[in-house]
């Protein structure tokens, strides 16, 4: 499969994010989904796409057998959806991981599993790592995982849906030091990844309310 431009990757992780998390308003329309890749919460970066460019992702989408067009008896304009799980033959799990990859770009695991949580529900970090592992060894792999930055603890990960990613830069400057390991540390880094999807799901919550405020009205 030819590799993702960056708009059909923001595409794609918006159709499966409102698949699961707002399947009554799913498939999308062309203007709901060009403010879904366009939205300021659980996007990076935060982008302005025209639905023009929108159309023109979902054209290549459509070619790539990613995405698909929808006109049933009931609708009155075109909708839109994705075709990412059947195309690699994939469960909620790693469907839910390769999405938050493809909105927010690399993300260490536990930044993965706080931000999955309204997608899929991962038990423990363990659980999300093994999620990732069997992205990895997929063949072709769908994802990959990234050099460790210095002063940091964690290795990032990201999908390889849009090519192989160089190894990333290395910093002149190394940073903090990381803090060591212990039970106080491990529970303030748990109480800022539930403090993170919180705050995930209040801003998702908002841009639903303002969709249907505008329907509405």
């Amino acid at each position: 499969m030819e590799p993702l431009n960056p708009v059909e990757a923001r595409i794609l992780g918006s159709l499966v994010e409102k698949d699961i998390t707002t399947p009554d308003y799913y498939p999308l329309t062309l203007n709901a989904l060009a403010n879904a890749c366009n939205q300021s919460s659980n996007r990076d970066p935060v982008v302005s796409l025209s639905e023009e460019a929108v159309v023109r992702g979902l054209d290549l989408l459509r070619e790539k057998k990613l995405a698909f067009l929808f006109q049933g008896a009931d609708s009155r304009v075109p909708k839109f959806g994705h075709r990412i799980a059947e195309s690699f033959e994939l469960g909620r799990p790693e469907t839910s991981i390769l999405c938050v990859l493809l909105l927010r770009g690399p993300q260490t695991p536990g930044e993965i599993r706080g931000r999955t949580g309204r997608m899929h529900e991962f038990a423990s970090l363990a659980d999300t790592e093994a999620s990732l592992s069997a992205l990895i060894a997929r063949v072709p792999p769908l994802a990959a995982r990234l050099p460790r930055q210095p002063g940091t603890k964690e290795q990032r990960y990201a999908h390889l849906l849009s090519g192989d990613i160089p190894d990333a830069p290395q910093s002149a400057d190394p940073g903090p030091a990381a803090a060591p390991a212990g039970p106080d540390n491990a529970r303030l880094s748990r109480l800022e990844q539930e403090a993170a999807a919180l705050r995930s799901e209040v801003a998702e919550l908002r841009q639903q309310v303002a969709e249907l405020r505008r329907q509405i009205g």
